[in-house]
C-alpha cells in the first residue's frame, strides 16, 4: 500500500480494505449457496421439503462467525478512532473558526490565515469552534473528519508526513453556499513553515501602491467572508454586489416595512454590526449575527474599500 500523507490514511484503508474483504466474501458465499440450492432442490427433481426442527451445529455457527467478524470490524474501527483522538504532548495547536461559508485559522503568535499552513511531521492539534452553524471540518486525502459546533470546542490531531496541497471540506450542510466551503491544508518543510510563521503579516508589508492596496483589500474581504455572498464586479449573490454599492439610493425592509436609504458610512457599519436591521429588498436575511470579529479599525477599512468600489 502506498504511503499517504498521513500515518492515519493507512489506518481508516486498512479498516476499509477489510471491511470490503469480509462483504465479497460473504456475496459470493451467499450467492454461490443460493444458486446450489436452486439446482439441488428444484421442484422437477421431485424432492420433498422436510421440517428442521432445531440443529445446535448450525444455530452455533450462525452466531459465532458473524459475533467475530462484528467484534473484529469494531475492535479495527475502534483502534483507527482512539488513534485520531490521542493528542500528542508537542502537538503545534491551531484555533479554527467556522463561520458561514468558511475557514479561518490562527496560530500561537497571533498570525491568521484562510489555509491551514503546517509544518512537515509535525503534529498538530486543530481546537475547531463555530460562530454560527454546526460545520463539519473534513480533509478527504488525510481521511479525518470532525463536526464543528457554536459555543463548543472539538478537537482533532494528525501529524502530516507528506508536502503538498490538499482539500478542506466542509461535510455538514450549512446553508446556501455550503458547497463553495473549500480551502486548502498546505504541507510544508519546516524551514519554509518557519518562513512563513515568523515572516511578516500580509498587512504588515502593504505599500502604497495601487496593486498592493487591491490585493490588501480583496484579502480583508476574503478572510471576513464578505466576497463569499458579495460580489466585487457587479453580479448579484446571495447578498448585494459590493461594486457601486456606496452611495447607491437603496430600497431597504426594517421590520416589515420598505424605505429609501442611501449607502453611506453609517448605513454599511450598520448593515455589517446588526445585519437583519435593514435587508436589502429583495434578498434573505442570510448574514450571520455573529458577525465575522470585525474590529473598529477592520469595519472603518471595509467602509473605504466599499467607497472605492
Amino acid at each position: 500500500m502506498l504511503q499517504g500523507p498521513t500515518t492515519h490514511v493507512e489506518t481508516v484503508d486498512s479498516v476499509m480494505l477489510f471491511i470490503v474483504g469480509i462483504s465479497v466474501v460473504l456475496l459470493l458465499g451467499i450467492t454461490a449457496t443460493m444458486i446450489y440450492f436452486v439446482f439441488k432442490y428444484n421442484r422437477k427433481k421431485g424432492h420433498k421439503p422436510v421440517d428442521i426442527h432445531g440443529s445446535v451445529l448450525l444455530e452455533t455457527i450462525w452466531i459465532v462467525i458473524p459475533l467475530i467478524l462484528v467484534l473484529a470490524m469494531f475492535y479495527y474501527g475502534y483502534r483507527g478512532f482512539a488513534e485520531l483522538r490521542r493528542i500528542p504532548e508537542n502537538s503545534m495547536e491551531v484555533i479554527v473558526k467556522a463561520q458561514m461559508w468558511k475557514w479561518g485559522f490562527t496560530y500561537d503568535n497571533g498570525k491568521t490565515a484562510d489555509s491551514l499552513y503546517v509544518p512537515l511531521n509535525k503534529p498538530v492539534k486543530l481546537t475547531m469552534q463555530s460562530v454560527d452553524v454546526t460545520h463539519s471540518l473534513y480533509i478527504p486525502a488525510f481521511r479525518i473528519k470532525e463536526d464543528v459546533y457554536p459555543g463548543e470546542n472539538t478537537y482533532l490531531a494528525f501529524t502530516p508526513n507528506k508536502l503538498g496541497r490538499f482539500d478542506i471540506a466542509c461535510a455538514e450542510f450549512c446553508g446556501l453556499e455550503h458547497s463553495m466551503m473549500y480551502t486548502k491544508v498546505i504541507v510544508l518543510t519546516e524551514q519554509a513553515f518557519d518562513d512563513w510563521y515568523l515572516g511578516n503579516s500580509f498587512e504588515e508589508i502593504i505599500d502604497s501602491s495601487a496593486v498592493s492596496i487591491s490585493l490588501h483589500m480583496n484579502k480583508l474581504l476574503r478572510n471576513k467572508g464578505c466576497i463569499t455572498c458579495h460580489s466585487l464586479d457587479g453580479r448579484d449573490g446571495i447578498g448585494p454586489t459590493f461594486k457601486g454599492l456606496y452611495g447607491k439610493e437603496t430600497i431597504v425592509v426594517t421590520k416589515g416595512k420598505e424605505k429609501k436609504i442611501i449607502a453611506d458610512d453609517k448605513y454599511i457599519a450598520k448593515s455589517i454590526t446588526e445585519p437583519y436591521a435593514e435587508i436589502v429588498k429583495g434578498y434573505d436575511a442570510l448574514m450571520p449575527e455573529q458577525t465575522y470579529n470585525i474590529d473598529e479599525k477592520e469595519l472603518d477599512q471595509i467602509v473605504e474599500i466599499l467607497k472605492g468600489l
